[in-house]
């Protein structure tokens, strides 16, 4: 049985009138087991390969093995499909003449494997037809908990409207999560951010065809370790108080302020998706009333709910006070991974500043988040930003963009922004 427990990192003290007050929340999971595997519980998971005409040669064929080698990756008992996407989403296996998911076992994963090696390479890319079309599979077996998908692409989704994604997308959201990777320099990488986001699920570069199968593999054992299907972030903050946001912060950034519902009045509800045995940090912002000196009050409530059962809480607290040396103190976990946000933002704005024509603004922002890395100790970041920029004094963030630049650098730099570091306590 899974077990939660959380701790709360914060500054409590605010000055004389002080009003917000931030913590970062701890949540950690052990002992999830396997997916599908709690009484109740049932797994479904859905392999979507890009077959559109840019994946001929190599790329076709290293998407059939990669294919093949998530399939062997999923558990016996799991509900499961493939989906060929190009300008339409086809369903590959089981082809029935039904949208029927079958469960996974040694007939159904030899067939499976065979029905992928008939992979073809040609037409476009529209990917919200594979969004859909991946709903429509999930919902013949309706009484499943747990769904995911995993999604390649090597292309900009240029065969339907950005509305079509969009509707898509809403319809996709909420009824499963979706991991998303990207093949080689083609692909925008905004464009499939905003899928993996909206499904509660992650992005990243694949910079060629044979690292795919590498990667297939590990999304289907992380899917495969997720044993608790469901798990939601509820914030409740006093009468008269506002939750600025609730962020993910660690292992990656996700902002998932928009995704809140309402419990009652006073509380909110953040899904967070399925969960292994794994931690994540939650950066929680809470704007109170304000108070003067001596006064204390409870500025939130975080709890980890599954099954609308509380597993464990943690509470943010605040209390106002004239000593300077406690008021101005900043914890140092909400210090890195504020810096952190706001090296994710830097990386972002100035790329897209970059490829819009915008040399004063890519400088700008990309010299800011050379500083910010530099004076954070993150040696990875810097290293890849080296490879866009010419630092000239990375303490003043004084850079110079480069004349030629791999595309491929600029991608490995924009999906590595949202990924963070932990820090000791």
């Amino acid at each position: 049985m899974a077990t939660f427990t959380s701790e709360v990192f914060q500054n409590e003290f605010l000055p004389d009138g002080g009003t917000d007050v931030h913590a970062i929340v701890r949540v950690t999971c052990s002992g999830a087991g396997q997916a599908g595997a709690a009484q109740g519980a049932e797994a479904a998971e859905i392999v979507i390969v890009d077959t559109s005409g840019s994946m001929s040669g190599n790329g076709i064929a290293q998407g059939r093995y990669a294919a093949s080698v998530a399939l062997n990756e999923i558990t016996d008992g799991t509900w499961f499909a493939v989906i060929a996407g190009n300008h339409v989403g086809a369903l590959v296996y089981p082809a029935y003449g039904v949208q029927q998911m079958v469960r996974m076992d040694g007939r159904t994963r030899a067939e499976a494997i065979a029905a992928v090696q008939r992979f073809k390479a040609d037409g476009g890319t529209a990917m919200g037809t594979w969004l859909t079309k991946a709903k429509e599979v999930f919902l013949s077996v309706p009484h499943v908990t747990q769904r995911h998908a995993i999604l390649l692409t090597d292309g900009a989704n240029e065969h339907e409207t950005p509305d079509q994604l969009t509707w898509a997308i809403q319809g996709a959201t909420g009824f499963f999560q979706a991991d998303c990777r990207g093949l080689g320099d083609r692909w925008q990488v905004d464009e499939v951010r905003r899928i993996a986001s909206a499904l509660l699920g992650t992005v990243d570069l694949i910079p060629s065809p044979d690292r795919m199968a590498e990667e297939f593999a590990a999304l289907i054992r992380a899917s495969m370790a997720r044993g608790v299907a469901s798990v939601d972030l509820r914030v409740w903050a006093p009468q008269g108080a506002q939750v600025l946001f609730v962020k993910q912060v660690a292992p990656h950034l996700e902002d998932i302020t928009s995704k809140r519902t309402l419990v009652n009045p006073l509380t909110a509800a953040f899904p967070t998706g399925a969960w292994a045995d794994e931690s994540r940090d939650y950066h929680v912002a809470v704007r109170l009333p304000a108070k003067s000196i001596g006064q204390e009050q409870l500025a939130s409530r975080v709890q980890v709910v599954v099954n609308n059962e509380v597993q464990t809480q943690g509470l943010v607290k605040a209390t106002w006070s004239s000593d300077e040396s406690l008021t101005t103190r900043i914890d140092d976990q909400v210090a890195r991974y504020t810096g952190q946000a706001e090296l994710a933002a830097a990386i972002q704005d100035g790329l897209a500043a970059k490829a819009a024509g915008d040399e004063d603004g890519a400088t700008r922002k990309l010299g800011r988040a050379v500083q910010i890395a530099t004076a954070t100790g993150d040696e990875e970041m810097t290293s890849r930003l080296k490879k866009v920029v010419e630092i000239d004094n990375a303490e003043t963030g004084t850079v110079r963009l480069k004349k030629a630049v791999e595309r491929l650098d600029e991608m490995a730099l924009d999906t590595a922004s949202t990924k963070t570091r932990r820090i000791k306590k």
